[in-house]
């Protein structure tokens, strides 16, 4: 039937038109954004999950950061620690040379004054970002012997978890300025025969002489600077067990958020190939969507001969 007043043909053409205009209208939206999903009025469920992944690799992004602070400062530790075995081994050999009799032990004392002034300026310089294990103050209020590297960032069903990796610096530190407690190096011990309290850090042998009770006293000496040795290489090599632990955490997490962004990419990114091809036929489809429009609106003209 041919009506006047209501053109089928153009409504029908003008409805695939329009539906042809918003399918070309999207395409271009996700070649111009590089978005398959955008908006949550794209796929809600999607725009949810990749907004969520999006923050935790921004939190992940923050802990990797946190290894690297921790990992300078374990790395200031270490290299501190192992240049202080290198002054208290000179010590050690300073002390068994000294116990050849008749040799000059006060000028070999001399020689350890150096070695141990040292040993405080290392100790005090192994500070990083404020943070400094080897030289402490256990009295202090806000004293805490366990310290922790932020490790990993976790979402669970029951919330966010944060991972940690924990060092104990009670084992490591060389100097405690409390009263009550002591480092490898302010450690004391009583000489047998003397009674001298003394510590690697404050040791003087300035006085001792040939005697038997002298020497056994020297040889006591020597044993507790080679404890404080045996003590400092089993901290430097807890110091570098956590150091290799951060190291392989870093590697990790850049993995694992390399993982996350290639999860989001599946689920959100646009495939170009498929949108460039989708265009084409989508522009093809518009010009013969307008020119369907333009026959069916200009088939009316036809009904104006019937009445000639």
């Amino acid at each position: 039937m041919s009506s006047i007043r209501t053109n089928f043909a153009a409504m029908t053409a003008l409805q695939t038109l329009n539906q042809t205009n918003k399918m070309l209208e999207q395409t271009q939206d996700r070649i111009s954004t590089g978005y398959r999903v955008s908006t949550a009025a794209d796929n809600a469920a999607y725009w949810s999950i990749a907004t969520t992944m999006r923050s935790d690799n921004k939190a992940l992004s923050a802990v990797k950061d946190a290894l690297g602070l921790g990992k300078a400062t374990i790395d200031v530790a270490y290299t501190a620690l192992d240049k202080s075995i290198d002054v208290v081994t000179e010590i050690k050999a300073k002390l068994v040379a000294a116990r050849e009799p008749g040799v000059d032990r006060t000028a070999i004392q001399a020689e350890i004054d150096e070695l141990q002034n040292q040993l405080q300026n290392i100790a005090q310089s192994a500070s990083f970002s404020g943070e400094n294990w080897l030289n402490v103050d256990s009295s202090a209020t806000s004293y805490n012997s366990t310290k922790t590297v932020v490790a990993s960032f976790t979402r669970t069903s029951t919330g966010i978890q944060i991972g940690t990796i924990s060092i104990n610096i009670d084992s490591v530190k060389l100097f405690d300025a409390s009263a009550t407690a002591t480092g490898i190096l302010d450690k004391t011990a009583t000489t047998p025969n003397g009674a001298v309290t003394y510590s690697v850090a404050t040791l003087d042998i300035s006085t001792l002489t040939d005697s038997a009770n002298d020497l056994q006293d020297l040889e006591a000496i020597i044993g507790t600077v080679d404890t404080a040795i045996s003590d400092m290489t089993t901290a430097a090599s807890n110091l570098g067990a956590a150091k290799q632990r951060v190291d392989l955490q870093s590697d990790f997490i850049n993995s694992l958020t390399d993982a996350i962004d290639r999860g989001i990419s599946q689920l959100v990114d646009a495939d170009m190939n498929a949108e460039s091809t989708r265009l084409k036929a989508l522009q093809v489809q518009q010009q013969l969507g307008v020119q369907a429009l333009s026959i069916a609106n200009s088939s009316s003209q036809t009904i104006l001969s019937l009445f000639r």
